[in-house]
């Protein structure tokens, strides 16, 4: 656990026995939400990683709240890091007195938890693009809608650098 400035609650699980490729499937879907919603996910994941995941996850919150009295409701997944870990080699027979070598591949598993940033001022911030977007539609209602001639609205756009190359006579 590492307190920044930022009030940063960081959590490890090293050389977890299962891939990294396979860790980073279940990383991509909770990185960057909120930590509840990541728990609930992760609870309900049927792959293999998310058990170990929701572990740590839960390790991270009660680090969070014990050690920085933070809420778990302001807590979001800033970084989630999946590592590679130390291969593990071993060997399998094969026929004719063959050994073909196996990797057991490991995982290093880092959860950064961060709050939230101000949640007024990102409340203030929707509100200033609703009203953007009310003023804009007002001016596209008080503006007059063009009206197309029928013999232009009627004449076949033309593509500039092709020529005709048919032309059906009626």
């Amino acid at each position: 656990m590492i307190k920044d400035a930022q009030q940063q609650v960081v959590a490890k699980l090293n050389d977890l026995r299962i891939a990294p490729r396979k860790l980073r499937l279940v990383a991509d879907l909770v990185r960057g939400q909120d930590a509840l919603t990541a728990k609930t996910k992760l609870s309900f994941l049927v792959k293999r990683g998310a058990r170990p995941f929701l572990k740590l996850l839960d390790s991270a919150l009660a680090n969070a709240r014990n050690n920085f009295q933070l809420d778990e409701k302001d807590l979001y997944l800033a970084k989630v890091l999946v590592d590679e870990g130390r291969k593990l080699k071993r060997w399998r027979p094969r026929s004719r007195g063959q050994a073909f070598p196996i990797q057991k591949k490991t995982s290093h598993l880092t959860i950064v938890l961060e709050p939230k940033k101000g949640a007024l001022g990102s409340k203030l911030k929707k509100i200033k693009k609703t009203e953007i977007k009310k003023e804009s539609q007002e001016k596209a209602k008080t503006a007059k809608p063009k009206i197309k001639s029928e013999a232009e609205a009627l004449k076949p756009k033309s593509v500039p650098g092709l020529k005709k190359i048919f032309r059906r006579k009626v």
